[in-house]
């Protein structure tokens, strides 16, 4: 077994392979080489992998976003810093145990994914292609659909590979906010029904919210007796993190839990006013350095409590991912001191 670099020791560059035509291969001088080493229990990644901006910073080289989606994350895979990543189609569409496997072939052992739940279970309305709630969905929180066409494909698909399974629920109508204690219920029904484990694999599941209303102590009550965690979602329809901590205070009491953190949105945006400001997504444009800091502090808490660590970061919160999570490598590093 190789030896785990030290905490402040610069990893050795991105392996180097043969290069075959149209091949994409990690960035052989890019900035994120330089990050400190952080432990394994703590894993930053991205949301998704495919963007042709991110020459320089992953990829070597020129790709369209076609060739990235297909053959990037092998690249990506091979940046040491790069640890997780959030695998977004997952909520548009179910894929198959296959494309599970093909994704996890392409990762080193020690990389995990964060999976999204299909809206096929975690939007209460059918959408139209604009994202117009058109009708009530009748699979809105329906567990047998979700473990047959989300937990079990996962599993098998990704085995060991798998981390957190974060089901985002979309905004809600007034009406389900409005009866805020149905919905918990509900809630605690459909985790309840999902299975415990599959072979030698145990699913951490993850509820991830789009209403603040319902970021209540009572809901936090209901994770905690239900053994699912809280992802801390960061979006302009949400409380800022420090609020967001505090409701994980209450989910965990005395002991704290596995942390999972998704860094969407910079406060104040919509994602298509984030996508025109902050493209091709090259550089830090809006940092948010509170947010940081206190998500490298509570990285470092979770770290500290023997707990594992999952954050991934979307270009829309400060203009380039992989910059964002290179000074959180970097904070976190410094609270691990």
């Amino acid at each position: 077994m190789s030896r785990q670099p030290g905490l402040f020791e610069t990893p050795s560059p991105a392996r180097r392979r043969a290069t075959t035509a149209g091949e994409v291969r990690p960035a052989a001088t890019s900035p994120l080489l330089h990050a400190p080493v952080l432990p394994p229990e703590i894993r930053l990644g991205t949301s998704s992998w495919f963007f042709p901006g991110w020459r320089g910073l992953v990829y070597e080289g020129v790709h369209p976003q076609t060739v990235l989606s297909r053959k990037g994350l092998e690249a990506y895979g091979e940046i040491p810093m790069l640890r997780t990543v959030s695998l977004d189609r997952t909520f548009y569409a179910a894929i198959s145990a296959v494309e599970y496997a093909r994704y996890a072939h392409q990762v080193p052992d020690d990389f995990s994914f964060v999976v999204k739940a299909p809206a096929l279970v975690c939007d209460a309305v059918m959408r139209d292609e604009e994202g117009r709630g058109k009708v009530a969905n009748p699979h809105f929180l329906d567990a047998a659909i979700a473990t047959r066409e989300f937990v079990v494909p996962c599993l098998e698909g990704l085995g060991a590979k798998a981390g957190p399974l974060v089901f985002q629920v979309s905004p809600l109508p007034r009406g389900l906010v409005a009866e805020a204690a149905t919905l918990i219920e509900r809630l605690a029904v459909f985790f309840a029904a999902l299975p415990r484990e599959l072979g030698k694999n145990r699913p951490l599941y993850a509820l991830e919210l789009r209403n603040a209303e319902l970021l209540t102590p009572r809901l936090m009550r209901m994770l905690a007796a239900a053994g699912v965690r809280y992802c801390v979602g960061l979006h302009d329809r949400m409380p800022e993190v420090e609020r967001q901590e505090a409701a994980l205070r209450v989910l965990d009491s005395d002991t704290p839990g596995p942390l999972i953190v998704r860094w969407n949105l910079h406060r104040g945006f919509l994602y298509q006013a984030a996508k025109q400001r902050y493209e091709p997504f090259d550089r830090l444009v809006d940092e948010d350095g509170d947010t940081r800091r206190i998500l490298a502090r509570m990285a470092a808490d979770a770290f500290k409590a023997r707990q594992k660590v999952w954050i991934t970061a979307n270009n829309k919160a400060e203009g380039s991912a992989p910059l964002s999570l290179l000074k959180l490598a970097q904070e976190i590093a410094q609270n691990l001191d």
